[in-house]
């Protein structure tokens, strides 16, 4: 028996149930950008995408520190697959001024079945490579992502 097999290039290993890699790297470009966000507040959100020929994690788009949560939801493609991570700043009800980092796995109930499990099996091991995110949040339509749902997350 099979411990291993590789289809269209991934290797799939059958001992590691819950723990499956689909062998995607994390670019470089795509950890730095993520620290721009974290440490210096350049950017609102990042949008990331799987680069199936790199075989990598890289940055689809950046958000400016300006712009709003409904710029960044609808930047997420209706139809695929994507991670985000998004810098959402409140104010908690003694007046202070709070950050909070969420991780979004964006998997949309109509994108194809390879791009869901491609992104499902890749996401633990990217999501380790980004450290400091306070909130994960798995999204198959907007409303399970929400600025409401964000908001009661935060608080």
């Amino acid at each position: 028996m099979l411990d291993s097999s590789v289809r269209n290039g991934y290797v799939f290993d059958a001992k590691a149930k819950g723990n499956a890699s689909s062998g995607m790297g994390v670019a470089e470009h795509s950890k730095s950008t993520y620290l721009e966000l974290q440490r210096k507040k350049v950017f609102r959100y990042v949008i990331f995408k799987i680069d199936e020929k790199k075989k990598e994690v890289i940055v689809e788009k950046t958000g400016g520190p300006t712009e709003s949560y409904d710029d960044f939801a609808a930047s997420l493609p209706e139809s695929d697959c994507r991670y985000a991570v998004y810098d959402f700043d409140f104010v908690t009800s003694e007046n202070c001024q709070k950050s909070k980092i969420f991780f979004i796995a964006w998997s949309p109930s109509v994108s194809r079945i390879r791009s869901k499990m491609l992104y499902a099996t890749s996401k633990d091991r990217f999501r380790r490579e980004l450290e400091g995110i306070h909130y994960e949040i798995q999204a198959t339509d907007p409303t399970e992502m929400d600025l409401e749902v964000i908001r009661e997350r935060a608080h």
